[in-house]
């Protein structure tokens, strides 16, 4: 619960992070069969929770195309689930993650519906072996977000689809969290108050601190995609 109020009130803040950081805890205690859905059931929390409060703030226009996309790469992934090496993968987004943030022009190619179809589409396939790809999204958003707020709250909207999508194949392959319902219910109740807490913190926040912890949180996060995608895949 602890934990739960912590990321979302990180992720909030920081744009990015607050579900890698949730996912890191909670492999800590679960067996992997039910990180990866019980991870996704407590983030679409978060990220609706967020939406919902911040609702003014979000670039409608993107929701649509990323819909879209989501929809196609949740089917495609719900067709090689758990057949993927999860180090390679990580290690991939990983370097694609920097240099979305570090060269920040391709995050700008093509048109805006067509640039977010195809990003709803990578990270909702990718979300179903390694769960929080809200790194992946994440500079996407920056780049089309005039305002943190915009950011945050546009992240938010297009992770609960993703995560929904997701939700919608672990059914479809027979995967539940039914036993952990108690623990769910808790981990929702903090996640909300966390993103109240977050966007009463956020309004606080210059534009420049958001951006400069962003970019700094990302790369970091990306960085240790890279470390573990390489110890899994038995480079070091």
């Amino acid at each position: 619960m602890a934990v739960s109020l912590l990321t979302t009130i990180l992720g909030t803040l920081a744009g990015t992070g607050g579900g890698l950081v949730l996912l890191a805890t909670l492999a800590m205690v679960f067996p992997p069969a039910i990180l990866v859905p019980l991870h996704t059931v407590v983030q679409l929390a978060v990220g609706t929770s967020r939406a919902i409060i911040m609702w003014r703030y979000i670039l409608r226009g993107t929701v649509v195309p990323f819909l879209i996309g989501a929809a196609i790469g949740a089917a495609l992934g719900a067709q090689i689930f758990v057949s993927l090496p999860t180090g390679i993968l990580q290690g991939a987004i990983g370097l694609f993650i920097l240099a979305l943030v570090w060269l920040p022009r391709f995050t700008r190619l093509g048109s805006e519906n067509r640039r977010f179809a195809v990003v709803g589409l990578v990270a909702t396939f990718l979300g179903m072996f390694v769960s929080a790809t809200g790194t992946l999204v994440a500079p996407f958003v920056a780049s089309a977000s005039p305002d943190r707020r915009n950011h945050s709250a546009t992240l938010s909207v297009l992770m609960a689809s993703v995560h929904t999508m997701k939700l919608i194949a672990f059914g479809v392959l027979g995967v539940g969290v039914a036993a952990y319902t108690p623990l769910i219910v808790a981990m929702i109740a903090t996640a909300v108050l966390g993103s109240w807490t977050g966007l009463k913190l956020l309004h606080r926040m210059s534009e420049r601190l958001f951006r400069i912890i962003f970019q700094a949180l990302i790369t970091v996060l990306a960085v240790r995609l890279l470390w573990v995608g390489a110890v899994e895949a038995g480079i070091i």
